[in-house]
């Protein structure tokens, strides 16, 4: 049961991610990314201001399926963690922490022009 839900949420997880970057491109995703790139900046900041700034609950999950399953020495980035996975290599963790940051902003902004910018009839 450990083995699938690791699948499960690095699946997952890594979906939403790149949904998280590219949502706000097609017109059909627009309000879902919208929705979604909100609930992971007030997890980032609202809930970060109890657990640490950039909190995730599909991580702290994940991280605890993990633990079940024996692994240890994990990063405190869980996208440190899907780059180190699906690439082999050893990130940077400071690296990774800033593109996250800019990535998310630059996802939101896009996301908040797209919604919300008046077109022409």
């Amino acid at each position: 049961m450990y083995q699938f839900l690791h699948v499960f949420f690095f699946v997952f997880h890594l979906l939403l991610v790149l949904f998280n970057l590219t949502g706000w491109i097609w017109k059909r995703t627009r309000r879902a990314h919208l929705i979604t790139i909100c609930l992971t900046l007030a997890s980032w900041t609202l809930l970060g201001l109890r657990y640490g700034f950039g909190y995730c609950p599909l991580t702290d999950w994940h991280w605890q399926v993990l633990k079940k399953l024996g692994k240890t020495g994990l990063p405190n980035s869980y996208l440190k963690y899907l780059l180190d996975t699906l690439t082999g290599l050893d990130w940077n963790a400071n690296f990774v922490d800033t593109t996250a940051v800019v990535g998310l902003v630059f996802a939101l902004a896009a996301s908040l022009w797209v919604n919300f910018r008046k077109t022409k009839s």
